[in-house]
């Protein structure tokens, strides 16, 4: 299965109070840790609501505003046109990935419990999200997940969510102790 990997990238970090993707973990962009993590699964890579280098760009679909569902939206539109079966997707604010993250989740659509964005979606469902950005007042992931039946898959080891500078102290003290 030939899978295009997404980094959702487009909030606007208010609880961070900075740029979230590029702040460092460990002198590295969070942004480029999840880069890593997604490369060794995924025949390409794209960014999904800013700009990066060294990554191609992706705009939400239909329009900016429709949260993390639009973003995901964007990327299994990218996918299917590309000739890819399934979009594996993460935040650019969840770290660590383990590099068995797309085995885990397949087959999809899938996600890794309490980690909604961390996901598996084939590229079929492309346009029942299109039809669900247009007729659905609900634009959680959750609401998205139920619709589609996705699964929840445990990971068993722990994910840091990096919402706030406090959560990246947290993580950079956590990670340099493995």
């Amino acid at each position: 299965m030939t899978l295009l990997g997404a980094i959702i990238a487009g909030g606007a970090a208010r609880r961070f109070g900075a740029d979230k993707g590029a702040a460092l973990l460990g002198g590295v962009a969070l942004i480029d840790h999840v880069a890593a993590a997604l490369r060794g699964s995924c025949a390409e890579l794209v960014i999904v609501g800013r700009e990066w280098p060294g990554l191609p760009t992706l705009a939400d679909r239909p329009h900016a505003g429709e949260g993390p569902l639009g973003g995901l939206n964007a990327a299994l539109h990218h996918a299917r046109a590309r000739g890819h079966e399934a979009v594996l997707c993460a935040g650019c604010d969840s770290l660590p990935l383990p590099d068995d993250l797309a085995e885990r989740l397949s087959p999809g659509p899938a996600v890794i419990d309490g980690h909604w964005l961390m996901g598996l979606w084939p590229t079929a469902l492309a346009g029942d999200l299109d039809r669900w950005l247009t007729d659905q007042p609900d634009r959680s992931i959750r609401a998205w997940m139920r619709q589609t039946h996705a699964r929840a898959a445990p990971l068993g080891t722990p994910i840091f969510n990096i919402n706030t500078p406090e959560a990246l102290v947290e993580a950079e003290a956590a990670l340099a102790g493995r």
